[in-house]
């Protein structure tokens, strides 16, 4: 894909032209689906509150002509990471978890070391900005490393093993660095599901129901499949156009890599363990909920304050491997250089994707939240589609 010409920050406060956002984003719909990039897109936006675009465009399932639609849904992959990491946060805001916990107080049998051998001290704050000194197995490089010959599972394969199992073999992999020195994004919400689980007492997904999905009433959200004639289809980009995925799908998201291991019958698994990472599935419209509540101070279920600390740069002058210009807030990224991350959005403003086909991103100096889910992986997590998408909603033109 061809990087967007350079934006400003300048250009970006204010500009938000509503009365033709709609024709834009619809002209970069029609133009993707037309182009093959992908099979099937939801596409919200909402400012101030109000939705102001709302789109099911494609195909939820092209082999069966089943025409996308708007309750869709969709495997979320890292999607699953802001829900979990706002869970965590309903915990500290009720004063059961602090930031700083040491992980050795809940999970007393989670003791990864360094390289050297000697004892490493990760906190929850570590697991919520990807400071702990993990990683994943599909970010190794090719053929595989220390994650794969330990047999640690990523969340997204089925693996048979219980979460239990996999911090096990994941404690007995060295960390890549002091936790608290570098970045790198990783299984670390894995850990951090573990954690929520141990402090409420439940699994994870009835303390992320009872915390955050059931008060703000996202009722299609969840670690299992709520209505299986709603769940879109898995597609992967190929040429001439994406091709279905496969039950094990072996697919590099950077070249060189041993690649992601996609299962999308992991969905409909049970046994499978919860990964507060990558196991949730859920709709465009309840994860929009999510993002305006987040984005106007956390009313029902946070504190402003907490919200803040969500939105704001954790990670200091640590740099994003693959994203250029940002920082990690409490689970997410935040813009610190418009310039440098090549984008249109403002400061501060918050973004992240799923590898089967999601992006969405906040500005909240634009009071302005968006969710594309699509049915593609990577053009829908990563691709041109996310770049054009944005420069539409605020009224650029990307460079193709």
């Amino acid at each position: 894909m061809s990087a967007s010409a350079p934006y400003h920050p300048a250009l970006a406060s204010g500009i938000i032209d509503v009365d033709r956002l709609e024709s834009r984003v619809d002209t970069i719909v029609d133009r993707t689906l037309a182009e093959r990039r992908l099979v099937g897109v939801v596409v919200l936006v909402a400012r101030d509150g109000k939705t102001i675009y709302s789109r099911a465009a494609g195909l939820v399932d092209r082999e069966a002509n089943r025409p996308m639609r708007m309750d869709a849904l969709f495997r979320l992959a890292s999607v699953s990471k802001p829900i979990v990491s706002t869970a965590a946060l309903v915990l500290v805001g009720q004063g059961r978890l602090g930031l700083d916990d040491p992980l050795v107080r809940w999970l007393p049998q989670f003791r990864p070391h360094l390289a050297d051998g000697s004892p490493a001290h990760l906190t929850v704050r570590h697991l919520l900005t990807h400071t702990a000194g993990l990683t994943y197995g599909f970010l190794e490089a090719e053929g595989g490393g220390a994650y794969r010959r330990a047999g640690v599972s990523d969340g997204m394969e089925i693996s048979g093993l219980s979460l239990d199992d996999n911090l096990r073999r994941l404690a007995s992999v060295p960390l890549l660095y002091a936790p608290g020195t570098a970045w790198g994004y990783s299984i670390a919400t894995d850990v951090l599901g573990a954690v929520i689980s141990q402090v409420a007492d439940v699994s994870l997904d009835d303390t992320v129901r009872s915390l955050v999905t059931e008060p703000l009433g996202l009722h299609d959200t969840a670690f299992r499949v709520v209505d299986p004639d709603r769940l879109a289809v898995a597609y992967v980009n190929d040429t001439p156009e994406p091709r279905r995925m496969r039950n094990l799908d072996v697919v590099p998201v950077f070249e060189g890599t041993a690649g992601l291991r996609f299962a999308p019958a992991r969905a409909f698994d049970t046994k499978e363990f919860q990964s507060g990472g990558s196991g949730m599935i859920g709709t465009a419209r309840d994860f929009l909920v999510l993002l305006e509540v987040l984005r106007c101070d956390g009313g029902p279920i946070l504190d402003a304050d907490l919200v803040r600390q969500m939105g704001t740069v954790q990670t200091g002058d640590l740099e994003l491997a693959t994203w250029p210009g940002r920082g990690f807030g409490l689970g997410f990224t935040v813009l610190k250089d418009p310039i440098a991350a090549n984008t249109p959005e403002t400061i501060g403003s918050w973004r992240m994707g799923g590898a089967y086909g999601r992006s969405w991103f906040v500005d909240p100096v634009e009071r302005l939240s968006v969710v594309a889910f699509t049915n593609t992986a990577f053009e829908g997590m990563a691709g041109q589609f996310t770049i054009d998408l944005c420069a539409a909603i605020y009224g650029r033109e990307a460079a193709r």
